[in-house]
């Protein structure tokens, strides 16, 4: 019992040492715990530090190799300063590219200036071969004569194989360093310069051919204008001004896809430069049109008209491609005038011309054909409706009745409107009218210089038939009754019912004379015998007479309709009153053998009247 007691104290005993021990271990461990808490907080500052110092260190290394690498590169600039020298090589463009690029990156990073200055020099010589290269493609692609399809124009596209090689070496052309981008570049001067040089080559290389595409169809607008008719050499005036406008535009859409410089302001200047080949050629084309109008301008009257009218509808698109040129000249507005003047003096001179045809003779005292001055203006009023819009827009400039050259004469106007149309086509009915009034005076004065009146009144029923004809009845254009004002086309009637009626009395009186009773009719005796006998023999041999005129002047020769309607009206004049006549005498008995006198019955006159006109 004892010895449990004494081990059961030993292990209390062993117990509280263990746990002064363990009391003695937990304090140091705290205490430890502690400090090692302050030492974290002491050392963080510095391992961020540390940190921070490990990534600046680790840009160092690659900075250094970086620029080791230029470095190196320079070693090489030696062996490749002979590529550039050489110049760019067939299927090796983008090789001389890089070989650039990496010297361009060289002149960057060189300490030294005067290394700066040679690499700038050698840059520089590179950017030259390129941009001979350049004008080397653009000139392949404008040269050769251009191709001709007809004589129609063809509008000539830019080489394929040309651009795939253009537009890389443009692209490239664009990032060289220049004074605006790159002001500190030492070559950036010479480069600018280079370039302008390059693309003014361009701009005179495709102005020449553009010119060239042109100038063949130029010269056969002009020399078919001299044969051609006047509406119909102003459509290919105005196809051959639409190509050139084509042209224009197809080459300004090339340019800027092409031009090595692309700010707005050389682009307009170096395309001002482009157009000038062109404009010359416009201007001298132009230029000839109105020598040959001027040339003759009673003949060329409708060239200068057409002209007008082409010039007037390309003025928009024309002042469009001048937008993109940045001045201020406009050659087709100075054209236009140019040609509008030439219009405006065709209208008075026209007029003038009818009149002058009415001094003198008319020709042939026995002519009955239709006059010049007829046949003239037949066509040309029926020409105007195609080009109706030049023809108001030139009488409208030149006021209202002052085609007249101071006459005198107003003509009423006939509608009232603030359209400008209608108003032009006011104007076209008032001259329509003057010319009609002027030329119908001077025909009227041709007949009546004719030594036989019969001839000049049958000239003048002919000449202002065709005019109704021709021009109201059944005119060649059907939209020239539109430019007959109703006062025209009374003045019309009422000459063809007058011209009418002189030729019944020029031809006709005379027969009806001979049957007209008078006083010897009512005298006593063989006197009103001898007289019947005497006009029975006048009326026939008058009827002769009509006849053979007749056969040698034909009346109404174009218009079978109209000459048969008039021989029906000679009819119904002449043969009842010669019945009447015949069956009056017959009942007096004015002869014992009345056939003798009476030579043809009514029905044969009847029969030779209608002879006259078949």
């Amino acid at each position: 019992m004892d010895d449990d007691s004494a081990e059961i104290e030993l292990l209390e005993q062993n117990l509280n040492k263990t746990h002064q021990i363990s009391q003695r271990m937990t304090s140091i461990l705290t205490n430890f715990d502690t400090r090692l808490v302050k030492l974290e907080k002491s050392i963080l500052p510095l391992y961020n530090s540390t940190q921070k110092l490990k990534q600046r260190a680790h840009n160092i290394d690659r900075a250094l190799l970086k620029i080791d690498e230029v470095a190196s590169s320079q070693d090489g600039i030696a062996v490749e300063e002979g590529l550039i020298l050489r110049g760019p090589q067939l299927g090796q463009l983008d090789a001389y590219i890089d070989i650039l690029e990496r010297l361009n990156a060289a002149i960057a990073f060189k300490s030294s200036d005067a290394d700066s200055r040679d690499m700038a020099r050698l840059f520089e010589t590179g950017a030259k071969k390129l941009s001979q290269l350049y004008t080397k493609l653009v000139a392949e692609g404008s040269s050769g004569s251009p191709p001709v399809s007809g004589l129609a124009f063809m509008l000539t596209e830019f080489p394929p194989s040309l651009m795939s090689s253009l537009t890389p070496l443009v692209t490239f052309l664009r990032t060289l360093p220049l004074p605006s981008t790159h002001p500190s570049h030492p070559a950036a001067s010479a480069i600018l310069n280079t370039l302008k040089d390059a693309q003014r080559g361009y701009a005179d290389m495709r102005g020449n051919w553009s010119r060239k595409a042109l100038e063949m169809h130029s010269r056969r607008v002009v020399d078919r204008a001299e044969t051609l008719d006047g509406v119909a050499a102003g459509k290919e005036f105005s196809v051959w001004i639409d190509s050139l406008l084509k042209v224009t535009e197809t080459e300004y859409i090339l340019f800027a896809e092409l031009a090595p410089l692309s700010s707005n302001t050389l682009i307009a200047s170096t395309y001002d430069t482009l157009l000038t080949p062109l404009l010359t050629l416009f201007t001298d084309t132009l230029s000839s049109l109105t020598s040959l109008i001027k040339r003759s301008l009673h003949k060329y009257t409708f060239h200068a008209l057409s002209a007008f009218s082409a010039l007037s509808m390309s003025q928009s698109r024309w002042e469009s491609v001048l937008a993109r040129r940045g001045r201020e000249g406009n050659e087709l507005r100075d054209g236009l005038n140019a040609i509008r003047g030439v219009c405006l003096r065709s209208f008075p001179e026209l007029l003038a011309d009818l009149k002058l045809a009415a001094v003198g003779k008319g020709g042939n005292d026995l002519s009955v054909s239709l006059a010049d001055i007829t046949i003239s203006t037949v066509q040309y009023l029926n020409r105007i409706p195609d080009v109706q819009d030049a023809v108001g827009s030139a009488l409208s400039a030149l006021g209202d009745g002052n085609w007249r050259m101071g006459d005198g004469k107003q003509v009423g106007k006939t509608a009232k409107s603030n359209s400008v149309d209608v108003n032009e086509k006011v104007l076209i009915q008032h001259f329509v009218y003057d010319v009609m009034n002027t030329l119908i005076g001077s025909l009227t004065t041709l007949s009546r210089t004719q030594r036989r009146p019969p001839f000049g009144s049958v000239f003048l029923l002919n000449n202002i038939s065709h005019l109704v004809s021709h021009l109201v009845l059944r005119p060649t254009n059907p939209n020239t009754p539109s430019l007959l004002s109703k006062p025209t086309t009374d003045f019309l009637t009422s000459s063809w019912r007058t011209a009418k009626a002189g030729y019944f009395d020029a031809n006709f009186s005379p027969l009806m004379q001979a049957l007209a009773d008078d006083t010897r009719d009512k005298t006593s005796g063989s006197g009103w015998k001898a007289a019947t006998k005497e006009k029975f023999t006048r009326f026939y041999d008058l009827l002769e007479e009509v006849g053979e005129r007749h056969r040698m002047a034909k009346v109404l020769d174009e218009d079978p309709e109209e000459r048969s309607a008039v021989g029906e009206e000679v009819v119904k004049l002449v043969v009842p009153s010669l019945q009447r006549f015949m069956q009056k005498q017959k009942e007096r008995e004015f002869s014992k053998n009345p056939q003798k006198y009476i030579k043809l019955s009514p029905e044969e006159v009847e029969s030779r009247i209608r002879n006259f006109y078949n």
